[in-house]
């Protein structure tokens, strides 16, 4: 396969009449069209709303975050099986409004839901202080069904950002740089670079249930057993997000497009590397689930006859048992592995960072400790609600300030600790 990403760099927002990237980068939005076009049954109300970085705005509670994206050439159309068919894609050219996001955020149905600070210190842990957000608001009907709800929100977010980037691409867009993603089939790929160790990605989705989904085609990762996937295909939204973990370590649909791990791989593909494929697993809540995932995985990665794998992690807790049989396997089996995770090491930083362990486990990368406390200041816009605050994951009784500052883990801001490293964070040795 091979996929042309084609890049039009977005450099403000602004509502207009017609849907449009403007000649100075401005991604100018027809906002009834926008409302009309993400409307459900579901929704009480429906509004859009516009941030930009350094405003000094606080979104809340975010559900969401999507790239504008539309395929231009190829089979299919992004975000297959959700708001289009389930033709293959990842392969031809794709349309990419970079630098603009399209932010989902309404009404809570759990507490897992996040915050995005565009100044001030929480921007400083979020990756989506830095884009152009066009945000939708939802507030459900009384009485409806979670599922039918969150459902509703994660399509509406789909649509809107399709909408965005067919609508430019149409009005005249052009792009500013291109991608070029490919790898040649197995036959090929495997006998590429002897020199090189073969690598694959282990490409863990959330898929605990209870609105800790991952949909992939349009369906629940849960029902699925270990497969191949070309690293193509996130590109086009093979792979979304439909959950509600915790906000810091949330794989949103906009990490999924724009998976730095797949990025990394590709970049070192043919230089230190011979990167030979992705391999996707889910995380389910049963032993014997977690068993025939793991074996499953390792299973593939074997008859791949790859050297070593590296294997990401999505969320923390029980799924701590699915990265660890991962790796356990993996090594016995004689593949390397480098593990991607995030720890909830207690406010201090002492407590145990992972839920369970292997001796195996000799390379793991951490993406920050989730528990660790930050102090947002009151900002002069809120879009959404802070209801929720107090409740959400990361927050606790006292949290928002009655002079509107939030006290919270970073648990609670969108992306801090992404387990993918598409984060702020950094590292320093004493």
């Amino acid at each position: 396969m091979k996929l042309e990403l084609l890049k039009a760099h977005v450099k403000g927002i602004a509502w207009g009449d017609k849907t449009e990237l403007l000649a100075n980068g401005t991604l100018q939005v027809n906002k009834s069209e926008l409302l009309e076009l993400v409307a459900d049954e579901n929704f009480k109300s429906l509004d859009a709303d516009m941030a930009r970085p350094g405003e000094s705005v606080r979104i809340t509670p975010v559900k969401d975050a999507v790239e504008p994206r539309c395929k231009v050439e190829g089979t299919g159309e992004v975000f297959p099986g959700m708001i289009s068919d389930v033709e293959t894609v990842g392969n031809g050219k794709t349309f990419v409004l970079e630098g603009a996001a399209v932010v989902t955020c309404g009404r809570i149905v759990g507490f897992q839901e996040g915050i995005v600070d565009m100044s001030g210190e929480g921007a400083k842990y979020t990756p989506f202080s830095k884009t152009l957000n066009v945000v939708l608001v939802f507030e459900p009907k009384e009485g409806i069904e979670v599922y039918a709800y969150e459902k509703a929100c994660r399509l509406a977010g789909f649509k809107a950002a399709l909408y965005l980037a067919q609508s430019a691409y149409k009005a005249g867009a052009k792009a500013d740089e291109t991608k070029t993603y490919e790898i040649p089939a197995f036959t090929e790929s495997m006998k590429a670079y002897p020199e090189l160790p073969k690598v694959a990605y282990v490409y863990m989705l959330q898929t605990q249930g209870l609105l800790h989904d991952t949909y992939v085609y349009g369906v629940d990762a849960k029902r699925i057993i270990p497969t191949l996937i070309h690293p193509n295909e996130t590109m086009d939204g093979a792979i979304v997000s439909g959950n509600c973990v915790s906000a810091c370590d949330k794989n949103s649909t906009y990490v999924h497009l724009n998976n730095p791990v797949i990025r990394s791989l590709y970049e070192r593909h043919g230089k230190d590397i011979n990167f030979v494929g992705v391999i996707i697993t889910n995380e389910n809540v049963t032993l014997a689930d977690k068993r025939r995932s793991s074996s499953y995985a390792i299973k593939l990665a074997t008859m791949l006859g790859v050297d070593g794998v590296v294997i990401s992690e999505e969320g923390f807790g029980n799924p701590d048992a699915d990265l660890i049989m991962n790796c356990h396997k993996a090594e016995i089996a004689g593949i390397k592995t480098v593990l991607i995770t995030d720890e909830y090491a207690g406010r201090d930083g002492a407590s145990q960072s992972l839920a369970d362990a292997t001796k195996e486990a000799t390379a793991v990368v951490t993406a920050g400790n989730a528990n660790a406390m930050v102090y947002l200041p009151k900002l002069d816009r809120l879009i959404g609600f802070t209801d929720y605050v107090d409740v959400i994951a990361g927050g606790f009784d006292g949290s928002l300030h009655a002079d509107g500052t939030i006290e919270v883990e970073l648990q609670a801001i969108t992306g801090a600790t992404c387990e993918l490293g598409f984060n702020k964070l950094g590292a320093q040795t004493w």
